[in-house]
């Protein structure tokens, strides 16, 4: 992380002191919209400034709206974990971390939550590096999530996310924000022109779309459904949904098994992810699910490498990251070629 480039308030918030009680330690973990401090037990998250087109954060009134939302709908999942909204404010210039009630206390400057620290060790992205994700826990986050979607809202404002016309408006906002990369490490103009036909074509069947909302697929999903948000502890925990575009959270819900199936294919776990979406299929009672699935999947891992380019191209973050996330980007868009010539 390069600190000239961190604002005055995150300098603040990476030293023990500003928290009460204080913790042992700070970690400041960067995404490219988000900067996430973990203490001992508990976690804060903060918007960064940000307007990327599918997302405004650059108001602190927005800033606040979208932490609300954030709560709001993560407690679907998660109710345990997400706490409550914090609010950073400044009073001749002594930053002070409070509860929003306490905002008189200084000017608000920024907004946030709090969360619950879950087990680092437990989070299924670590489970899979150290290769200890075995089937009980895919069938585990399966069970989790199918009540879920046969309760998420599914209303007609809701339905219109599934039709074709719709479904392209993310597929090609990919493409348009991905093209200034093209022939760099991570894009070639081959696997772009690959993967845009692929899904060019697959947009024009109708019937599929028709299908998946006259069956009430069509739903108010996570979003973000791969490893980095989920948690094999006590008990499986789906956390960090997309709070910040109804767009991309309004979709079907093959959409969201897709993302994780395809994690679970860039990880080498093939196998697993079948397993993964196979049983959701059999305890869902969907089976049209399949006839979406390789391009959910394509779109999925475009949208990992379109995220990782992001980060490689943010100034404040650090070389060594930025080579991390370049190399992660081709993987991805590799995944998403091959996808496309299945």
């Amino acid at each position: 992380m390069k600190t000239e480039y961190l604002p005055d308030f995150v300098t603040f918030l990476m030293h023990p002191a500003a928290y009460a009680p204080q913790p042992a330690t700070v970690k400041l973990v960067q995404t490219h919209i988000s900067y996430v401090f973990i203490t001992d037990a508990f976690v804060y998250k903060f918007k960064k400034p940000v307007d990327f087109g599918f997302l405004d954060f650059t108001t602190l009134d927005k800033r606040r709206y979208f932490c609300e939302q954030e709560l709001l709908l993560n407690r679907r999942l998660c109710p345990s974990i997400y706490l409550d909204l914090v609010a950073l404010t400044k009073s001749d210039d002594t930053f002070s971390l409070t509860g929003p009630i306490q905002a008189d206390r200084g000017q608000v400057v920024e907004y946030g939550i709090k969360m619950k620290r879950m087990p680092e060790e437990q989070m299924m992205a670590n489970v899979i590096k150290s290769g200890r994700l075995i089937p009980e826990m895919i069938d585990a986050i399966c069970d989790k999530l199918v009540p879920f979607y046969a309760t998420a809202d599914n209303g007609p404002k809701i339905q219109e996310f599934g039709r074709p016309e719709a479904v392209s408006v993310n597929i090609f906002e990919n493409f348009s924000q991905t093209e200034a990369f093209i022939d760099s490490l991570s894009l070639n103009k081959s696997q772009f022109e690959r993967i845009k036909n692929f899904s060019t074509a697959f947009l024009k069947k109708a019937e599929l779309f028709a299908a998946r909302i006259s069956s009430g697929r069509i739903r108010d999903c996570h979003g973000d459904l791969y490893s980095a948000n989920i948690c094999l502890a006590d008990q499986v925990y789906i956390f960090d949904c997309i709070e910040f575009n109804e767009r991309f959270r309004y979709c079907d819900v093959a959409s969201d098994i897709a993302f994780l199936a395809m994690d679970l294919d860039y990880h080498g776990l093939s196998g697993l992810s079948d397993r993964f979406v196979a049983r959701f299929i059999e305890k869902s009672g969907d089976p049209g699910l399949a006839t979406m699935l390789n391009f959910y999947k394509c779109y999925r891992a475009y949208v990992r490498g379109k995220i990782n380019l992001f980060t490689v191209n943010a100034a404040e973050v650090d070389e060594k990251t930025k080579h991390h996330c370049q190399e992660m980007a081709g993987k991805y868009f590799q995944l998403a070629d091959r996808y496309a010539c299945q």
